[in-house]
């Protein structure tokens, strides 16, 4: 039996290198392919686009934002989606103070302000203290410039109308997965407690050493639970 190909999806402002130890490591054994998010302004339209060139069946998935795409790719197509990890996001949609929060960046990433944004983008008080903090700021900071403030903005506008996708967990029939930091100041511990506690027969790993960055923060204990995740059976859909 061939192996499944994995299609990873980034948070916000982060290209393939957020998950290069996974990449690197997993792609031993399993085609792993990149999913940018950074062409809609809507979670649909990017949804849309990946299952566009993704293959027949796949897994899935997705950090922060490419969680929460993921998350809405698995509403659209559940069919072709053979098991999902959730890592450090978020099921429920922006508040209307979160989303409100938003427009200032927005106007200041179009006024030319986009070093302004990046440093209140990046937040350093998510990660773990026991990681090279400068190191992760200078990488995302990287990352960041190289996607710079157009697709930002399409980012931004695709957090602040995402849907509600607790409805979408409860039904999930595929082998699932959640992983979060123990010291995620995003998304905190309890959050993905409560959304592993929707999807039925999920499992949920906390990493001691990790914040809102696991993939980079503790790239070991990320691709070990992802490579026992894609060893485990899959589940019979309903």
């Amino acid at each position: 039996m061939p192996c499944e190909t994995l299609v990873m999806i980034p948070p916000m402002l982060c290209d393939a290198r957020i998950f290069e130890p996974q990449i690197s490591d997993l792609g031993s054994d399993h085609a792993v392919m990149f999913a940018p998010t950074t062409k809609g302004e809507r979670m649909e339209e990017v949804a849309s686009q990946i299952l566009s060139w993704a293959p027949s069946k796949f897994a899935l998935a997705g950090m922060g934002m490419g969680g929460m795409v993921a998350m809405e790719v698995l509403r659209r197509a559940p069919e072709r989606v053979t098991r999902i990890a959730l890592i450090s996001t978020n099921p429920q949609p922006d508040t209307p103070e979160a989303a409100s929060a938003r427009e200032p960046q927005i106007i200041a990433a179009r006024a030319g302000r986009w070093a302004d944004v990046l440093q209140h983008e990046i937040h350093s008080t998510w990660m773990s203290p026991n990681i090279d903090k400068v190191a992760l700021v200078r990488l995302l900071t990287m990352m960041g410039n190289q996607l710079g403030p157009e697709s930002y903005v399409k980012q931004a506008r695709a957090m602040q109308r995402r849907k509600d996708q607790q409805p979408v967990l409860r039904k999930i029939t595929q082998p699932a997965l959640v992983i979060c930091g123990r010291h995620d100041g995003h998304y905190p511990v309890k959050r993905h407690e409560f959304m592993a506690e929707l999807i039925p027969y999920a499992t949920l790993e906390v990493i001691e050493d990790a914040g809102y960055l696991p993939t980079v923060e503790t790239p070991d204990a990320v691709t070990a639970a992802l490579r026992t995740w894609m060893k485990a059976p899959l589940m019979l859909r309903n």
